[in-house]
């Protein structure tokens, strides 16, 4: 059996939360400091605006405030921000989208269309291939 609980460190991105408009979902800005992999993951809890979407972009820097942030190309994901976006029909999934830029910030937003009714939503972000194991467990 291989341990994966000492070799990765979560770290919230968005909060669970439930939406209730269209205001963006403007995520937690995530320092890749001292690790090799980051994925982030999404999910959702009941999804009641029939016609709402959440369109998934992320974000890279090297600046820590995210200063002269750029859309994070397609070939440095793993994944795509389509295959992480959301639509009312994504009731209680999960979604995933790696990182393997090389800048050391990066920042997830859900922008939600046509969203009146409850939408609970929440993000993380895993960190993995840490320089240094095993990871602190609570994670710091």
């Amino acid at each position: 059996m291989r341990d994966m609980a000492n070799n990765i460190t979560p770290k919230p991105v968005l909060a669970p939360a439930v939406g209730t408009d269209d205001t963006p979902l403007v995520g937690a800005i995530i320092d890749r400091l001292g690790y090799d992999s980051l994925t982030y993951l999404i999910q959702t809890g009941t999804l009641a605006d029939a016609g709402a979407t959440w369109t998934a972009l992320l974000e890279e820097s090297d600046d820590s405030g995210m200063s002269g942030a750029n859309a994070v190309a397609d070939a440095d994901l793993i994944g795509s921000e389509a295959l992480a976006s959301l639509t009312q029909a994504n009731d209680g999934v999960c979604r995933k989208l790696g990182y393997v830029g090389n800048k050391r910030y990066t920042r997830l937003t859900l922008t939600p269309s046509g969203n009146a009714g409850n939408a609970p939503i929440s993000a993380m972000a895993v960190l993995g291939m840490p320089y240094s194991r095993p990871t602190a467990n609570p994670p710091a």
